[in-house]
Formats: C-alpha cells, sequence, structure tokens
C-alpha cells in the first residue's frame, strides 16, 4: 500500500482546493463543449452560488447535531460501557466496527463521532484488562463503519430526493419516498451483506497471538465536553435548569408525532429535527447545549464553504447544457442493465474530488436522473448508485478521516491498508447490488 499512502499523505491537497480545482475544469469544459461565451459561464456561475443555501443547512445541521447527540451526557456515557463489552481482540476489532456503521446508518455525524469515540475507549479499557489491541485497526475499524452511512437514516441523495422542491424536483416529477430507496428490502440486505463481509475482513486481516501490534500508549480518552454552568445571577439559574430544554424536545417530539400521524414522510428536515429533539430530551440545561454547539461547529465550518462552490460548479452545468452532454454520454456507454454500475463507478471517482455525499450528490444527481430517464431505468438506481459510490470512496479519500485521525493521533497511510481492503469488499457487495437489481 505504500505508493497509495505516498499519493494520499504528499500529493492530494484539501477537498477545498478540489472544489476550487473543479470550478475552472468545469467552467472551462462549459466553454469548450457546449460554445457558451466567458460572460455566460460566469454569469452561470455567480447565479448558481445561492441555489443550495437550503440545502446546505439542511446538511450542516445533519453533521453538527450528529456531533452533538453523540457527546450528550448519556450517549457518552453509553459508550464508555459498552466499550467494556469486547473480551478480546478479536471481538474489540469487529465491536468498533459494527457498532460504528451501526451508528452511521443513524445519522453519519454520529458515526463518525462514535467510531473515534468507541475506538478510544475500547484500546484503553481493553489495555487495562491486559488485552493486545492493534490501535490503528481499531481506528480503521472506527471508520470503516462510514462505508455503509449513505444506505441509513440521513442518506442525503434519498433523504433530498424525498423533500418536495428539492432541486431534483424538476428530474424526479414527484418527491421520490425513501421506502424506494433507503427501506427497499435489496437496500437493507445490502447493508446487512456490507457488515457482515467487511466484520469477517477484518477478523482475516487482524494481528494474531505472535504478531505486532502498535498498542494505544496513552490513555487517550475524551472525557467530554466542558460545560460551564456556574450559576451566578437569577439568568444562570434559567440556563441551569432542564425546564427549557425538555419543554422544547417534547415540543418538538408532538410536532414529529402529528407529522407522521398525519401521512407525512422521512424527509431532510425531518431527520434534523428526530435528532435535535432526542438532544433536547437527553441534555441537562441550555448550558449543555451550548457547550456543545461550541463544540460541534468546528467540524461544520469548511462543509459551509465548500457548498456554495458546489452550487456554483452545478449552475454551471446547468446554465450551459453540460448536465444533458454528460447525461447522453452515460447513456451512450451504458444498457438499462449495466447503467447502475457505471452510476456507482462514476459517483466512486467523482468524491474524490467532491468528497461531502451532498455536495457530490448536488452535482451528479440532475446527470443520473436524466440518463436513467432515457434508459428507461427505475430513478431509485439512479439515486442509489450515486449514494453506494459516495460512500465507497470515502475509504481511501481522507477528507472525513481527518477528524478522527487527528482523535486518534494518527496518520491516514496509519490505516490505508485496512481502509482500502474495506474498499474492495464493499465495492462488490454494492456493485452486485446494483446488477442484480437492475437485471
Amino acid at each position: 500500500m505504500r505508493p497509495v499512502n505516498h499519493v494520499v499523505e504528499r500529493l492530494i491537497p484539501s477537498a477545498l482546493v478540489f472544489a476550487i480545482v473543479l470550478t475552472f475544469v468545469v467552467a472551462a469544459l462549459g466553454l469548450a463543449l457546449t460554445g457558451a461565451t466567458p460572460a455566460a459561464v460566469v454569469t452561470a456561475w455567480g447565479d448558481g452560488l445561492s441555489g443550495l443555501l437550503e440545502f446546505m443547512t439542511q446538511m450542516a445541521l445533519i453533521l453538527l447535531l450528529g456531533h452533538m447527540l453523540a457527546n450528550t451526557g448519556p450517549v457518552r456515557a453509553l459508550l464508555t460501557r459498552v466499550a467494556r463489552l469486547p473480551r478480546s481482540a478479536m471481538q474489540a476489532y469487529v465491536f468498533v466496527f459494527v457498532a460504528a456503521a451501526l451508528a452511521s446508518l443513524v445519522t453519519w455525524g454520529l458515526g463518525l463521532v462514535v467510531g473515534g469515540i468507541l475506538a478510544r475507549e475500547v484500546a484503553a479499557q481493553g489495555r487495562e484488562r491486559g488485552l493486545r489491541l492493534h490501535f490503528p485497526l481499531l481506528v480503521a475499524a472506527g471508520f470503516a463503519g462510514f462505508v455503509v452511512w449513505h444506505m441509513g437514516y440521513s442518506a442525503s441523495g434519498p433523504l433530498t430526493a424525498a423533500t418536495p422542491d428539492s432541486f431534483v424536483s424538476e428530474h424526479l416529477g414527484a418527491p421520490l419516498p425513501i421506502t424506494e430507496t433507503v427501506f427497499t428490502t435489496w437496500n437493507i440486505v445490502a447493508a446487512a451483506v456490507t457488515i457482515v463481509a467487511v466484520a469477517a475482513t477484518i477478523l482475516l486481516v487482524s494481528p494474531r497471538a505472535q504478531d505486532p501490534v502498535v498498542e494505544l500508549d496513552v490513555d487517550a480518552r475524551d472525557r467530554g465536553v466542558d460545560v460551564d454552568d456556574d450559576v451566578v445571577t437569577p439568568a444562570d439559574r434559567i440556563d441551569a435548569s432542564r425546564l427549557p430544554t425538555l419543554l422544547l424536545g417534547l415540543l418538538l417530539v408532538g410536532y414529529l408525532v402529528l407529522h407522521f400521524a398525519g401521512g407525512g414522510s422521512v424527509t431532510l428536515n425531518v431527520v434534523n429535527w428526530t435528532f435535535l429533539a432526542l438532544i433536547l430530551l437527553l441534555v441537562r440545561s441550555p448550558f449543555e447545549v451550548i457547550a456543545l454547539t461550541k463544540d460541534a461547529a468546528g467540524n461544520v465550518g469548511e462543509i459551509l464553504l465548500q457548498f456554495p462552490l458546489y452550487a456554483g460548479i452545478l449552475g454551471i452545468m446547468a446554465g450551459t447544457g453540460l448536465i444533458e452532454l454528460f447525461s447522453d454520454a452515460l447513456v451512450a456507454a451504458s444498457t438499462p442493465q449495466t447503467f447502475g454500475v457505471m452510476a456507482f463507478l462514476s459517483a466512486g471517482v467523482v468524491n474524490f474530488f467532491v468528497p461531502s455525499g451532498g455536495g457530490q450528490f448536488a452535482i451528479q444527481a440532475p446527470i443520473m436522473l436524466g440518463a436513467a430517464d432515457s434508459l428507461g431505468v427505475d430513478p431509485s438506481i439512479a439515486i442509489m448508485a450515486v449514494a453506494y459510490g459516495d460512500q465507497w470512496t470515502n475509504m481511501i479519500q481522507p477528507f472525513w478521516a481527518l477528524p478522527l485521525l487527528a482523535i486518534a493521533g494518527l496518520k491516514m497511510r496509519d490505516i490505508l491498508g485496512y481502509t482500502t481492503l474495506v474498499l474492495i469488499v464493499s465495492g462488490i457487495v454494492f456493485a452486485s447490488t446494483l446488477l442484480i437489481v437492475s437485471s
């Protein structure tokens, strides 16, 4: 894996630079392939910059609220308790992966944080019990859980398709409920098979008794978010009271109950309000909400800056006609049976340049849905193919691994060998799934 490590560590720039470079690449393609004038390209780009503001806010909230939920006192206490469950090294590696995968299926923001916390906790508690645990593999297992996030409850692509008046509405004609994407039998089975296959792979590559391991040499457990809850004034007493957050949380629960009782569907907004309700019910006070928000906010900033660039890219593609050109090219290279796999592979490649699932969906979904319509392919296959491709190459794209690696004190090269194997195994499952449902 050394050549791959070299590329990742030394030659791949930041995701922000990728977004900037991609902007100029798409602008050049618009000029070269469509006959658009420079002024038309710049105008399309500028008009598009604000085109995803609502979507950008929804994506930022998913990451923010997922991070906050994972760091609430009850959730952290639960993670600390369950970290005691593994009784052997083999159990520890698989446990961290499965727990991170299940958390990622709930929400991707939660999955990333849970993977990091559990890797540290299991390593520290295992060391206290005398287990020889290879810490890089524990961290890799925690990150590997992210390989199924786009098949779950916070899947940005399918949820966008299910949201009325989203930017893909004109390509779908009507919202596509998640019962036809995330909650289809074939997607649920694919997620289960992926988890089992990756868990088996982790077991196969885990160090044996005589193999050298790199153990956690210090107790790196994070003690959680510091809450400044000193009560000095009457206003502080209100901020330290559980009542305001509890009442607001119950109000949100009431809204969600009425929403679903009235036949409402799961959308990006509903997912975010679900997580916000859980946070409000679990925290001790507004003081804790403020502390959790401040702690999570640092993870959101870079994504917020990139989304207007993705929107501008989409603006160029739509304004110059590049979407139609790319869609026609995909149609020419595919059949109804192979379209899903072709879309999946192309999404995997695009994810290197646009590592945000929401940003990637904004760029690729219009192309894929147009091609699917021309080939007579179910739009759910196009949507899930993009979702699968996005989560797939995250395993060797360092963007989402960086926060976890910073917590663990490791570099991408320390886990890349393991995550590359996860890429291979999960890719076989994803491609096979799309071939089967397309036949």
